[in-house]
């Protein structure tokens, strides 16, 4: 079970197991074994699944503090959300934890589709503009996409290498979830992603 620290009176943090950062399924197989799945078990990810997951999405992999994932002059302006049942949290690379924003459960609200309400995580990546302030608001808009993308596809990579099922989701209600993900104004949400078990 992971560790539970009080961070604030309202919010916790829970640090995740070490990541693997080794071993899985080889590259070119995973590439052939990817693809998008829309049934998942209702069991929720384990606490080591779910830290290998989210280092591989856009974890700290090198000391310098790069990530596994690119992004537009090193900006990092990506950050993963993870709906989970117990609540919303923030994914901290810095410590390698997930940082509680609240106890709702909103799956449901990350997605149109039948099946996002029950998937045991839906990963929501958000573009934090005002760490993009070198950039118009168009090409914002552009490479924040751009980089949402390149996570996503390490997830899919990580779901294929892992045996897991995944799904990259654009049909989102954009304003109201960011009203019950507490978003602020410059922050955008680009796409979501549900992860899960395989539906037996």
């Amino acid at each position: 079970m992971p560790v539970v620290q009080k961070a604030s009176d309202t919010n916790e943090v829970i640090s995740l197991p070490l990541p693997r950062e080794s071993g899985g399924m080889p590259l070119f197989r995973a590439l052939r074994e990817r693809k998008s799945s829309r049934e998942f078990a209702t069991t929720q990810l384990r606490s080591d699944d779910l830290s290998n997951l989210l280092w591989a999405a856009f974890g700290i992999s090198r000391p310098d503090g790069h990530r596994t994932a690119p992004s537009v002059r090193n900006c990092q302006e990506i950050d993963i959300y993870a709906a989970l049942r117990c609540g919303l949290y923030l994914f901290d690379q810095h410590l390698h934890a997930l940082r509680q924003i609240h106890t709702g459960d909103i799956r449901a609200a990350t997605g149109q589709q039948d099946y996002v309400g029950t998937a045991p995580v839906n990963l929501v990546y958000v573009a934090d503009l005002a760490r993009m302030e070198a950039s118009d608001r168009t090409e914002q808009r552009f490479y924040s996409a751009i980089d949402a993308g390149f996570i996503s596809q390490n997830v899919y990579l990580f779901c294929a290498s892992e045996g897991l099922a995944t799904v990259v989701r654009g049909l989102v209600d954009r304003k109201a979830l960011a009203s019950q993900m507490l978003l602020r104004p410059q922050q955008r949400i680009i796409v979501a992603q549900c992860v899960g078990y395989p539906k037996s």
